[in-house]
């Protein structure tokens, strides 16, 4: 037994092996073993491990500029935010480095604009099993089961109400409630989508009640959906958004978009040692003009569609209970508890493995690079089909 943790924080239960290498959809660890890759850094290779794109955007900016701090302004970050307000309905980006951190800005700027238009009004209303990040603040904004309890007491000012549920979000405004926080697709509750008329209810009342809707779009974002945004989706146009994962191809990169009237930020209100830095902004400038194309798109679309055929036979063929889910961001539920022992088993695999994803004791996640060729897609189903026999035997 080897103990490569010894000199890590335990934060999870890593399995044995040590990765030293990825290209596409697959990793390949020191053994020199290979893994067909279906979590991707949990959606965040949007063009799968290492891909040249990035790495040449990585080689060029690093031989111009690293850092020349956040006080002033650098060609990549105003390209990148420029790119992201002409694919999107928003007119403001605040570029910085996590989900977390893009989510904290959406509440610092509702509070920020509830204070000058609103009378003080701060409070955050966030859905059950929603999941925002993993600071203090955005996991009271979560609805994760438990969260409230483990680094109690919690920043305070966040209300939940049930996805689907209009009257749910109605009884929990208050004259102190300034905005609705939502992801389309909840993909850490096992990706459940929110239904497309409870959205436009919801953007009606926020609407009526002048509240924002900010859209958490860290997992959904920059294509994962079959769509630049997943708003697009549903037809309306959020207030805020928050973009991270795919935004950066693997590296770390996050973005808090607003519309102009939002924009109430005071000089020194909002920062960060590393936002806007142009490294990163120039690996996400590269990424989003790849994935944001129409055709590229489309290709995932496509994609999608198949994937998720294959998944539906799967679920007939072992009597699962249901696939579901939006473009490349796809799950699986399962009859019994036994989702862990499913991603053990993939893994386990010889002489090629599966990586897939366990958020919830009954289901399974898919988060594929979304260039992720129909052959891979066939040998990637075959794998879970060999996955699902060895744990039902």
């Amino acid at each position: 037994m080897n103990d490569h943790g010894k000199n890590l924080i335990t934060i999870t239960n890593r399995p044995e092996l040590v990765f030293a290498e990825g290209s596409g959809a697959w990793l390949v660890d020191e053994g020199g073993k290979r893994y067909l890759d279906l979590v991707q850094g949990w959606a965040v290779n949007g063009l799968g491990h290492s891909p040249a794109l990035v790495a040449q955007a990585l080689a060029e900016q690093a031989q111009r500029l690293l850092n020349p701090s956040p006080a002033f302004y650098n060609r990549p970050m105003l390209e990148l935010a420029k790119r992201l307000t002409e694919l999107s309905c928003f007119d403001r980006v605040f570029l910085a480095s996590s989900g977390a951190e893009a989510n904290e800005g959406a509440v610092k700027l509702a509070r920020r604009w509830g204070r000058k238009m609103r009378g003080g009004a701060h409070q955050i209303i966030g859905f059950e099993q929603g999941f925002h990040g993993r600071t203090l603040a955005m996991m009271s904004a979560s609805g994760k089961p438990g969260w409230d309890r483990i680094y109690a007491p919690m920043p305070g000012g966040f209300a939940k109400a049930r996805l689907n549920d209009i009257a749910s979000v109605q009884r929990a405004i208050t004259p102190e409630t300034v905005a609705v926080m939502i992801e389309f697709v909840q993909g850490e509750a096992g990706v459940r989508l929110a239904d497309p008329g409870f959205v436009r209810e919801l953007r009606a009342l926020c609407t009526e009640r002048q509240l924002l809707l900010i859209a958490d779009e860290v997992q959904t974002g920059i294509g994962r959906c079959g769509h630049a945004f997943a708003y697009e989706m549903f037809d309306v146009e959020p207030d805020i958004m928050t973009l991270a994962k795919g935004l950066g191809g693997g590296l770390p990169l996050s973005a808090l978009l607003c519309k102009e009237r939002f924009n109430c930020f005071e000089p020194g209100d909002q920062g960060g040692t590393f936002c806007g830095n142009p490294l990163m902004a120039a690996v996400g400038l590269a990424v989003v003009m790849e994935v944001c194309r129409p055709d590229f798109l489309a290709r995932v679309r496509q994609s999608a569609a198949y994937l998720s055929e294959g998944l539906q036979a799967i679920v007939r063929e072992h009597g699962l209970v249901a696939e579901r889910g939006a473009g490349l961001l796809r799950a699986l539920v399962l009859p019994h508890e036994n989702a862990e022992a499913v991603v053990a088993a993939a893994r386990e695999l010889t002489p090629v493995g599966l990586l897939i994803n366990a958020p919830r004791p009954q289901l399974l996640r898919l988060m594929p690079a979304l260039n992720l060729s129909r052959a891979e897609t066939d040998q990637a189903l075959e794998l879970l089909r060999q996955a699902l026999r060895a744990v039902s035997s």
